[in-house]
């Protein structure tokens, strides 16, 4: 599959070209450096451009952009025809990626404005001379860099927006094509705000990092830059796994997740919420929950209710025994206020009765002591020796379905959202015991649980059965009825679920309900495209709405912009969703907001494709927090809202311009619960 955006990519660089050496004649007499205002005012960036995320770089002369976009587009006529010219040899065709994203971190810096470095032009011109060369490379039927030992540098085409993502690898020396699978580890690199992708990929081009073990590769996911590895970020981690295991030799058994900083608070939550994959989990300093870290003990009442049950979405310490199912090797300096998230999840592990392996460097803050580094090392290599092992006891706490499996055990649906669920599985006598609290249903690989199912003290079968699902407080075999509407793994919510996948940008092209919502959808969708644009390192995928067909219905969660009138999709579906909207409100149970000076958003199953979602009006939920602490980087909506127009989403903190709020019930069902 080949990214959707490139003919968009090279037009706008055509394009972006054009404008720059209109004004060059011009801008030649002011080539020396402007005030940062003036440059910004040719972009149409936010009113507070110091909130960006990634942040404004150096200001930089027309001719040096003109010399990079020049180059941009040769290599754009480069890659164009080797679409052409590989068709019929599909394996060098797939490794269009490995040429885009040099392409990618000269263009992007040029239109994004993000140079953070005087000398980052010429890098951006190197980054165009290696496409060429890996372009001209491939036109000769040649891929030196896949067997190649070393630091190297790939790419691959993310499903989420259809972008290429960069990522660099370790290759050990050991490395030949037809080796026996070997061991990768992970490293989540720190927060960096100018870790453009010139950065990131010529540091993964100099440097091996903190660790490089012999006999293993080591995988640095770019993360989609600063967002502690959530969300589109985690993504990238598992879509960079995915694609370095189909090139690579290496052994699922053997993968382990390591990190430092905002890395290591990635660490943690990887590990946590998907423990089974790791042979070894070695988080170093990081935060491993928003309350403490943010020390918001004293500010709760001033935030919405419904954000800090969401924090359960990504703090590991609101499930810390997940661990168990893993190695857990811990690292902080002994002076490293970052400490603090690892002492806290030590004692949340102590009170379930396990110690936690957590290694402190002394008189040290934050960075690794080397004698202590030595000792994580020999751990780690201990644990990715011995690689996952399946267990025979498995417990798995979450409170959502978003994380909803522990190694032979899944969980497919919970009495509650946003509750604690937790499920413990015991095969290791000659039946298998199994212990819920908020769980409704839920299915046993039958390769390694046995015999009888005993749930909560209850006979319910045998492990044959796989589904067991808890009816009138009684546990039995089978599955929840089929064709009800419910929440399901990956159907589940909050809002910013649907960007997790595979997703659409719907324009409205349709006359609105009002002046007021159309003027506000226009600038909610605008803010939208722009904000997943810089902080997600790639373009949304936008089409206008009569342009949606059946294949973008089946495969993709859609984003509809506008309101019953405006958009064409919206119109075939309002009726189905459980809030209403006219041109006189917005209706949500017995309650009628006035819909000039308020609107829906909203996260549902597409009533056209009930395996996707659909989103009214809304983006990502936590933009505004990004050029701050990663902690923060959480959802800020629930399933559904009823906002303010008056307040623009950039200015939605702490509840700002929310009129109403909650979440769906279980079955998709309207609820105005706050608790």
């Amino acid at each position: 599959m080949l990214p959707v955006c490139l003919n968009r990519q090279v037009l706008l660089s055509v394009l972006l070209v054009a404008s720059l050496s209109t004004s060059f004649a011009a801008d030649a007499k002011k080539a020396a450096p402007q005030p940062a205002a003036k440059a910004k005012a040719k972009q149409e960036l936010p009113p507070n451009p110091k909130k960006l995320s990634p942040p404004p770089g150096f200001p930089v002369p027309a001719e040096a952009k003109a010399e990079i976009m020049n180059g941009v587009a040769v290599l754009d006529r480069e890659i164009l025809a080797l679409q052409t010219s590989l068709k019929g040899q599909p394996k060098l065709l797939e490794l269009l990626p490995d040429v885009q994203i040099y392409r990618n971190a000269a263009a992007y810096a040029v239109e994004d404005d993000i140079f953070y470095a005087t000398n980052q032009t010429k890098s951006a011109l190197a980054m165009v001379k290696q496409g060429m060369d890996r372009a001209a490379q491939l036109k000769a039927g040649q891929a030196p860099w896949t067997t190649a030992t070393g630091l190297v540098v790939r790419g691959f085409v993310s499903k989420l927006d259809g972008s290429v993502q960069p990522y660099g690898l370790v290759v050990p020396p050991s490395f030949k094509p037809g080796n026996k699978p070997m061991r990768l580890d992970f490293w989540l690199h720190g927060r960096g705000d100018t870790l453009n992708e010139i950065s990131f990929i010529e540091g993964r081009q100099k440097s091996v990092g903190e660790f490089a073990p012999e006999n293993t590769f080591v995988l640095h996911p770019y993360g989609r830059f600063m967002n502690a590895f959530k969300f589109a970020g985690e993504v990238d981690v598992f879509e960079g796994l995915a694609h370095a295991m189909k090139h690579y030799p290496i052994d699922a058994k053997r993968v382990s997740m390591r990190g430092f900083s905002m890395g290591g608070a990635g660490t943690w939550h990887l590990g946590v919420h998907h423990a089974d994959q790791w042979a070894a989990v070695n988080p170093g300093a990081g935060f491993v929950d928003v309350l403490n870290y943010q020390k918001l003990a004293d500010k709760l009442s001033t935030i919405p209710w419904y954000e800090q049950k969401l924090w359960a979405m990504y703090d590991p310490l609101a499930a810390p025994i997940n661990l168990v199912n893993t190695s857990l090797i811990a690292y902080s300096g002994e002076e490293d206020a970052q400490k603090a998230a690892a002492d806290l999840m030590e004692a949340a592990l102590a009170k379930e009765g396990i110690k936690m392996t957590h290694l402190i460097g002394p008189k040290t803050g934050h960075k690794y002591e080397p004698e202590t580094k030595k000792q994580v090392a020999a751990l780690v290599d201990a644990a990715a020796a011995k690689g996952v092992t399946v267990p025979k006891k498995v417990t798995l706490v979450t409170h959502t379905l978003k994380w909803n499996k522990m190694h032979w055990v899944t969980v497919n649906s919970l009495e509650k959202h946003w509750e604690e669920a937790r499920i413990e599985a015991d095969a290791s006598g000659s039946g298998t015991g199994v212990k819920t609290k908020n769980v409704k249903s839920f299915s046993l690989n039958p390769a390694e649980a046995k015999g009888n199912v005993n749930i909560d003290g209850q006979n319910a079968g045998t492990v044959g059965a796989g589904n067991f699902v808890k009816e009138a407080g009684k546990w039995k075999a089978g599955s929840t009825a089929s064709g009800s509407l419910a929440k399901q793994p990956n159907l589940q919510g909050p809002i910013d679920d649907a960007f997790m996948s595979s997703f659409i940008m719907v324009k409205p092209t349709g006359q609105p309900l009002n002046a007021q919502a159309g003027q506000w959808a226009q600038a909610e969708m605008k803010e939208a495209i722009f904000q997943w644009r810089r902080q997600f390192r790639g373009p949304a995928q936008v089409k206008d709405d009569g342009a949606i067909s059946d294949e973008d219905i089946k495969n993709n969660n859609l984003i509809l912009w506008g309101d019953p009138s405006s958009n064409k999709v919206l119109a075939k579906i309002a009726d189905k969703l459980p809030i209403k909207w006219t041109a006189k409100g917005v209706q949500v149970g017995d309650k009628t907001y006035d819909a000039t000076k308020n609107a829906p958003v909203l996260i549902y199953p597409n009533p056209l494709n009930p395996s996707k979602y659909v989103v009214i009006n809304c983006g990502f939920t936590f933009a505004q927090y990004s050029s701050g602490t990663n902690s923060q980087q959480t959802p800020k909506l629930p399933d559904w809202a009823v906002v303010d127009m008056s307040v623009p989403s950039g200015d939605r903190i702490a509840g700002k311009g929310i009129v109403d709020a909650a979440f769906f019930g279980e079955q998709w069902e309207l609820t105005t619960a706050r608790q």
